[in-house]
């Protein structure tokens, strides 16, 4: 008797573009994924192209380069749009590049960003209306800047046409459950076998923290004074309202803190303050003042003096240096500290 070949399928056409600075641990998850689904399928369920905005090869941390099947532009035409980068830097043609995101994804029947390419996908307007994940330590920077999105810490989210991802190990939980969406669970749990993931994540589960202790050995009342520091940043709580509100001593919190983390809460909740403060330093144009005061220092002076002595420089030189670097120049740039718009979308995108 003949042996009757496998129903051909719909081959989803996939355009994924990287944009520095990324690394393989940011588009490997993404390729290796649809290259098991075809294996394990036996079919051609996923066709894929990695485009640069220039199509020249993608730089990668470590010195390496991703090779570009392509360049981004208006002529794109896929299924399945994604935006990989991992962090947000400005290049030379980014506004025109924004425009052609821009017009690609009001045609892409599904678009996807991931880690900081929810921010370009944002910042071209791509995002209004719709659920979005991101990466917890920018999600108030993020809700700020684009309030027309419902912004989340999930770890990733599915909102009709529009798929955005945290990141990091998320990308793979995030795959797998695309996959089922289009090709069912069997298929996602054996790809999941293959990459070694036990027990694959939903999107309703909410981002860690770092630095908190392993999921076997977390300590929910640590996790959640956690949350709550991550909450209140502009207005911190002291020791004693948080321990009160998570219902355990103000004894027992320190004590739990010094347990898992090594630093007393009060130290360790300036230090979640002080690095989000270095972060809207780097990547937004507010003001030092209102830096300031969006991190819980009432005292210009007092934000200065801990800022130095967490980092070893001040705030302005922080907002130096990085716009220095920014521009190639070298850690004695003398130029005028201009406004680091990094993450500011230009005004025909706001």
């Amino acid at each position: 008797m003949a042996r009757t070949s496998p129903t051909p399928a719909r081959v989803t056409q996939v355009a994924i573009v990287a944009l520095p600075p990324v690394s393989m641990s940011g588009v490997g998850p993404i390729v290796d994924a649809l290259a098991l689904a075809n294996e394990i399928d036996g079919r051609l369920l996923y066709r894929w192209q990695i485009l640069s905005w220039d199509g020249r090869p993608v730089p990668l941390s470590g010195g390496a380069v991703l090779p570009a099947d392509g360049a981004f532009g208006d002529g794109i035409s896929c299924d399945w749009l994604i935006v990989v980068a991992e962090r947000f830097q400005q290049f030379a043609d980014y506004r025109l590049f924004l425009a052609s995101l821009a017009r690609v994804g009001q045609r892409t029947p599904l678009v996807t960003g991931i880690h900081h390419g929810v921010w370009w996908l944002a910042m071209a307007g791509q995002l209004s209306g719709y659920r979005v994940s991101v990466k917890w330590e920018a999600y108030q920077q993020f809700a700020e800047q684009f309030e027309r999105s419902i912004v989340t810490q999930q770890i990733f989210e599915i909102d009709r046409d529009r798929a955005t991802c945290a990141g990091g190990q998320a990308s793979v939980d995030f795959m797998l459950a695309m996959i089922a969406r289009e090709h069912g669970p069997e298929l996602a749990a054996r790809i999941g076998d293959a990459l070694g993931i036990g027990v694959l994540r939903s999107g309703e589960e909410r981002q860690r923290i770092p630095f908190v202790t392993a999921p076997g050995e977390r300590h929910p009342r640590l996790n959640d004074a956690l949350l709550l520091m991550e909450a209140n940043i502009e207005d911190p709580l002291t020791t004693d309202e948080i321990a009160g509100l998570v219902g355990v001593s103000r004894r027992q919190l320190e004590r739990l803190f010094r347990q898992y983390l090594g630093a007393m809460p009060s130290k360790y909740y300036l230090g979640l303050r002080l690095s989000k403060a270095r972060m809207q330093l780097q990547r937004t144009s507010k003001s030092i003042v209102q830096v300031s005061l969006a991190c819980g220092f009432s005292s210009a002076a007092h934000f200065s003096n801990a800022y130095r002595e967490r980092f070893g420089v001040t705030p302005r030189e922080e907002r130096r240096n990085w716009i220095a670097k920014q521009h190639g120049a070298g850690p004695g740039y003398a130029g005028e500290p201009r406004a680091a718009a990094l993450l500011e979308p230009p005004d025909e995108y706001s």
